[in-house]
C-alpha cells in the first residue's frame, strides 16, 4: 500500500462542505469516487488538513489516501482532475511516508477572511467575499485583530458543534490588510475551533461598529463569553490559503 498525498484547491460555493455526508455533496465525496475510477474501483478514504464548513473555499489543502494502485504520482493529478468538476482541482501528488496523516501531521494553518468594502455591490465576489457597504478603517481592525494573538482559550469565538478535549489554542499571528476595496483578515494558529475564524472576523466587524473596543477582546476571551463576542459571519469570504509540515513539499 503507497499513502498519496494530494495538494488541492476548490471552491467550496456548491459542496456542503469539506467532510462526507450521507445526504450531501461534499468536495471529500466528490474526490473520493473520482479517486476511485482513477485506481481501478479501489474504495478509497480521504483524511483531509481540517473540516472546512458548507461554502468555504480553499486556495490550498492537503489529504491523503492509500491505494494499491501503481499509477505514477506524477500522473496522478491529471487522471483524478478529468474525472472532477471544475471547482475542485488537483495540483500535485506526492508519495508520502506510512505515518504521514494530513492532519495530525499538519503544524499550523492559514485562514483568510475577505470583505468587500464598497458602497456598490460587485457580482464577481459573490459568495467569495462579505459585502460591506460601511467604509471600514483597516488600521482600528487590524488593532482589533491583533488582540487575538497568543494562547487563549478561545471558546468565546466559536460554534457549538465539534467537541473538542481543550479550547486552548495558539495564534501566531492575526491582521487585517486592504487592497482597494478588498480587505482581508488573516489568521494563522495551531489549531481551529468550529467556526473560529468567522467569529473572529464578527468581532473585528462589532469593533468597528462600536459595539465593543480592541481592548475588550482580551476580557471578552479571559471570560469565555460567546454572547459578547461578535456574530459568526458568512462562509462564502472564508478561504484556507497556508499549510505548513515538516514535509516542505506539502507546504503552500
Amino acid at each position: 500500500m503507497r499513502n498519496i498525498a494530494l495538494k488541492l484547491m476548490y471552491n467550496g460555493t456548491a459542496y456542503h462542505g469539506w467532510q462526507v455526508q450521507k445526504n450531501d455533496v461534499t468536495v471529500c465525496g466528490t474526490l473520493e469516487r473520482a479517486i476511485a475510477m482513477v485506481c481501478g474501483g479501489e474504495a478509497i478514504h480521504l483524511t483531509g488538513c481540517g473540516r472546512t464548513d458548507a461554502g468555504v473555499h480553499a486556495e490550498c489543502y492537503v489529504a491523503n489516501f492509500r491505494t494499491r494502485s501503481r499509477i505514477p504520482v506524477d500522473r496522478l493529478p491529471f487522471a483524478i482532475n478529468t474525472h472532477t468538476p471544475e471547482d475542485i482541482v488537483v495540483r500535485e501528488a506526492l508519495e508520502v511516508p506510512e505515518e504521514f496523516n494530513a492532519i495530525g501531521s499538519c503544524l499550523k494553518k492559514e485562514y483568510t477572511y475577505r470583505i468587500y468594502n464598497s458602497r456598490i455591490k460587485n457580482p464577481f465576489y459573490v459568495n467569495r467575499a462579505y459585502f460591506y457597504p460601511k467604509h471600514l478603517d483597516e488600521e482600528f481592525l487590524n488593532r482589533a485583530a491583533r488582540a487575538f494573538e497568543g494562547t487563549h482559550d478561545f471558546a468565546a469565538v466559536r460554534s457549538v458543534g465539534t467537541d473538542v478535549k481543550s479550547t486552548v489554542r495558539t495564534v501566531y499571528y492575526c491582521y487585517v490588510t486592504r487592497q482597494s476595496d478588498l480587505l482581508e483578515l488573516k489568521v494563522c494558529a495551531n489549531g481551529f475551533l468550529y467556526n473560529m475564524v468567522r467569529a473572529i472576523t464578527g468581532t473585528v466587524l462589532y469593533a468597528a461598529e462600536g459595539k465593543l473596543t480592541p481592548e475588550d477582546i482580551p476580557l471578552i476571551l479571559e471570560r469565555g463569553d460567546r454572547t459578547a463576542a461578535g456574530p459568526t459571519v458568512p462562509p462564502g469570504g472564508l478561504y484556507l490559503t497556508k499549510l505548513w509540515y515538516e514535509d516542505e513539499r506539502l507546504n503552500g
